[in-house]
């Protein structure tokens, strides 16, 4: 039995890390993912696999931080598929600066991607899912929208806010049956950590398809029922509490 069975699930950052693993899962699950991401090449990459293994997935070349992007790409879906019925808003990037040395253009980036990127998906799919009477947009946050160290001031703005649009979307969407839920997701083994920090300790870390099964768990909770926050955190968290 595929509970996710033929279930249209956008999944931006799809191409790498947590991403791939989610589309990966869900396709396992038998949903018709796609793979949203700006690398062409690593959208494709999943894609590829996932159909190698028997299930359904697509390539979608996306920079959410880009309106017309954003449109266009919902629109393409709309028109291939008819419906949407997830979307995974994981799309994030990071920069490991102080406020002093931090450009200008790094702030924007990292708000303009973990933020603006969230805030454009989940405007395009709403009124979509608002007339099928049903949805799910579930945020990727992390631990750093519940605490804060040193040289990650942009990613911490991005995620607290990431954190605070989750649960004024889940508001404004609840009276449609759309379900809206934050995965706070602490350390992972993906490239988002170990290119940046490559004396990290990856017993420290988790795996990003445990974190992909608590995706699938998310979209496969009964009717009537939602979890607006969810932690999922390596046995060996250094991030929390």
């Amino acid at each position: 039995m595929q509970p996710l069975k033929e279930k249209v699930i956008i999944v931006t950052g799809g191409g790498r890390g947590l991403g791939a693993a989610i589309c990966r899962n869900l396709a396992r699950a038998g949903a018709v993912v796609l793979a949203a991401d700006v690398g062409w090449s690593w959208a494709q990459a999943v894609a590829e696999e996932v159909r190698s293994e028997g299930g359904q997935a697509e390539p979608v070349h996306l920079d959410v931080c880009s309106q017309e992007q954003v449109e266009a790409a919902v629109s393409a879906v709309m028109e291939r598929h008819g419906r949407i019925d997830g979307l995974v808003n994981n799309a994030g990037t990071d920069v490991t600066l102080s406020i002093e040395e931090m450009a200008v253009s790094d702030w924007d980036r990292i708000l303009s991607t973990n933020l603006r990127g969230p805030f454009l998906m989940s405007k395009a799919v709403l009124p979509i899912m608002r007339r099928q009477g049903s949805g799910y947009v579930i945020n990727v946050a992390s631990t750093a929208a519940k605490r804060a160290w040193a040289n990650a001031s942009a990613y911490h703005a991005s995620k607290w806010g990431l954190l605070g649009f989750t649960r004024a979307l889940y508001v404004e969407a609840r009276p449609h049956n759309i379900k809206v839920s934050a995965l706070v997701v602490g350390g992972m083994r993906t490239p988002f950590l170990l290119e940046r920090f490559p004396d990290i300790d990856i017993n420290n870390l988790q795996d990003p398809a445990n974190v992909a099964e608590i995706v699938r768990f998310l979209l496969m909770q009964p009717e009537g029922t939602v979890l607006p926050e969810v932690m999922v955190l390596p046995m060996r968290e250094t991030s929390w509490p």
